[in-house]
């Protein structure tokens, strides 16, 4: 049993040892003064040295104790109560500490055990007090026995009924409380979930932002004084991917800031043109190849579908530079398949053709967050994601979205 500290714990052992002494004066006083109006030939309660007394002060002041050592509290009352009536002491009302004991047992027990315990117990008292009342006179008073068996059986259901009910109402408090533990952790995943989307966009945001301008300032400086037409159109471009970039951060941080009125903008492949053109003018020969779509993508897919896209791109400009590109995008019945595939560096494309590399082309795998950020966006919709140099000198990166994600959290 739990006890509430400094309020609870102390009141309950003072109304234990009140009930207690409130049943022990009943169970004397009544005995007595029934046993009294009777005038009964039965053993007096003075008798054996004052033990019918005794008797009924164990059996009421065991209730003091009902809470702590239920089990313990039955099994004296009960004890009690079969000497008593063994002895032929007088009937009345020594039975109310038991009554009370075997309702603390079942309310206040473990439940199997002590039904079991307050079970057995009542029917060692029913035939403790029938074989003790065998021989009674008159025989209508063997109906006080039949009514002591019925009492103490409805004493045991209702303290089965009251035990119950609090066992009822501690799982739902404990559900209640895991269901709160659980929504804060859910609460604290979606965080984490969001910051990480929002660490992606900004990752790849920034990094194809950085690309372009790097290579288009790098032909600004280069043509500056010999070709000024295409120097202008070179800052023309650094200026419209700044700007854009500008606009896209401010909305993710808006996201960050708590700002309702701004929000992370979808990224999707009805911007291929834009990133293709932004390509070729970073200097890649790109060759792009999309086929019809049937039914719009689901908005994970198309968002992690033009951030791929993206990262791959930018990943060719920052490594390899200018060089041939083919993107193809094939959606198929259940998975959208992504491909975009790089010659190489175009001085090192004959070596690796003469020379192999034991992985298959003359560059290593490319390392950083660009493809480690792919394969997460991959697999967290339950795609497929390769990336791999080609036997040509080239790389090669492969994603396969399904068209009915799993699970989406970008």
């Amino acid at each position: 049993m739990n006890l509430r500290p400094g309020s609870f714990s102390l009141r309950v052992p003072a109304q234990d040892l009140l009930l207690a002494l409130f049943v022990t004066v009943m169970q004397v006083q009544g005995t007595a003064a029934l046993a009294a109006a009777r005038g009964t030939e039965q053993r007096p309660l003075s008798d054996l040295g004052h033990l019918g007394f005794a008797l009924l002060v164990l059996g009421g002041l065991v209730v003091a104790v009902r809470r702590l050592w239920p089990v313990a509290a039955f099994l004296t009352a009960a004890v009690a109560s079969l000497v008593y009536y063994g002895l032929e002491f007088p009937d009345g009302y020594g039975w109310f500490g038991l009554l009370v004991s075997l309702y603390s047992l079942a309310a206040y027990g473990d439940g199997r055990r002590s039904l079991a315990v307050a079970g057995v117990g009542t029917a060692v008292l029913a035939v403790g007090w029938l074989y003790a009342a065998s021989d009674v006179e008159p025989r209508e008073a063997i109906g006080w026995v039949f009514f002591r068996i019925g009492v103490s059986v409805m004493s045991i259901a209702l303290g089965e009924s009251v035990r119950s009910r609090r066992v009822i109402a501690a799982d739902a408090q404990l559900r209640a409380e895991l269901a709160e533990r659980t929504r804060e952790e859910e609460a604290r995943a979606r965080v984490d979930a969001e910051r990480l989307r929002i660490a992606r966009e900004v990752h790849d945001t920034v990094a194809h932002a950085i690309a372009i301008i790097n290579v288009q300032s790098g032909v600004t400086a280069h043509v500056l004084d010999k070709r000024p037409e295409q120097a202008r159109e070179a800052l023309r471009t650094i200026e419209e991917t700044s700007s854009r970039t500008l606009r896209e951060m401010r909305a993710i941080l808006g996201v960050l800031r708590g700002d309702d009125n701004d929000c992370v903008p979808h990224a999707g492949l009805e911007q291929i043109d834009d990133l293709t053109t932004e390509a070729r003018a970073a200097g890649l020969d790109l060759t792009l190849h999309v086929d019809p779509l049937e039914e719009p993508l689901p908005s994970a897919v198309d968002s992690a579908a033009y951030r791929i896209l993206q990262e791959s791109i930018t990943n060719i400009i920052r490594h390899t530079g200018p060089t041939r590109v083919t993107v193809a995008v094939n959606p198929g019945i259940d998975h959208l398949e992504i491909r975009v595939t790089d010659q190489g560096r175009p001085a090192l494309q004959g070596a690796a053709l003469s020379r192999p590399s034991p992985n298959g082309g003359s560059k290593q795998p490319r390392s950083g967050r660009g493809i480690l950020g792919m394969r997460e966006r991959c697999q967290l919709l339950g795609g497929d994601f390769n990336a791999e140099p080609t036997p040509g000198g080239g790389f090669e990166v492969t994603a396969r979205l399904p068209l009915a994600p799993t699970e989406s959290r970008l």
